[in-house]
C-alpha cells in the first residue's frame, strides 16, 4: 500500500468513524423524541432552525440547507409541520415566487418543551459513545466542544 493509498484509507476510516458516531447520536435522539414529544429529529432541527433567526423567517432554501434536505423533502416536511401548526409559510411581498417560513406559538412552545429532552438524549449519546473504543476519540472532542 503506498502513501496515497493510506492516505484514503485514513480519510475513510475517518469517515466511518463520523458515521457510526452519527448514526448512534440520531437514533438516540430520535427515539427520545419521538417518545416525549411525537417529534423527530429533522423536525427539531426545523424548528430549531427557525427559533435561531429571532424573529425573522426563513426562504425555504435556506431552511432546506440548514436540515440537509432537499427542496421536495423540505415541503413535505413543512407542509406536515404547517398541518400540525407548528410553523407558517408567508409569500415575500416584493417577489411572489419567495416562499418564507417561521415559527408559530405553538412550534415554539412545542421546541422549548422538546429542547431539554434534545440536549440530555443529545449528551447521553456522547457518553455512551466514548465507551466504544472506535468512536471515543471523536465523540470525547464533541464532548468538550459541547462544554465550551
Amino acid at each position: 500500500m503506498g502513501i496515497a493509498d493510506d492516505a484514503v484509507e485514513i480519510r475513510a476510516r475517518g469517515w466511518r468513524t463520523l458515521a457510526a458516531l452519527h448514526g448512534l447520536i440520531e437514533t438516540d435522539l430520535e427515539r427520545a423524541l419521538q417518545k416525549e414529544h411525537q417529534l423527530s429529529v429533522v423536525e427539531f432541527t426545523v424548528l430549531d432552525a427557525l427559533s435561531r433567526q429571532d424573529g425573522w423567517h426563513m426562504r425555504m432554501q435556506q431552511l432546506a440547507r440548514a436540515a440537509a434536505l432537499s427542496s421536495s423533502a423540505t415541503t413535505r416536511l413543512v407542509t406536515r409541520l404547517e398541518d400540525r401548526a407548528l410553523l407558517t409559510r408567508i409569500l415575500c411581498a416584493d417577489d411572489r415566487r419567495g416562499i418564507y417560513t417561521e415559527l408559530t406559538p405553538g412550534g415554539r412552545a412545542l421546541l422549548e418543551k422538546a429542547r431539554p429532552t434534545h440536549d440530555r438524549a443529545l449528551e447521553d449519546a456522547l457518553t455512551r459513545a466514548e465507551k466504544i473504543p472506535e468512536i471515543a476519540p471523536l465523540a470525547s472532542s464533541l464532548h468538550e466542544v459541547a462544554a465550551v
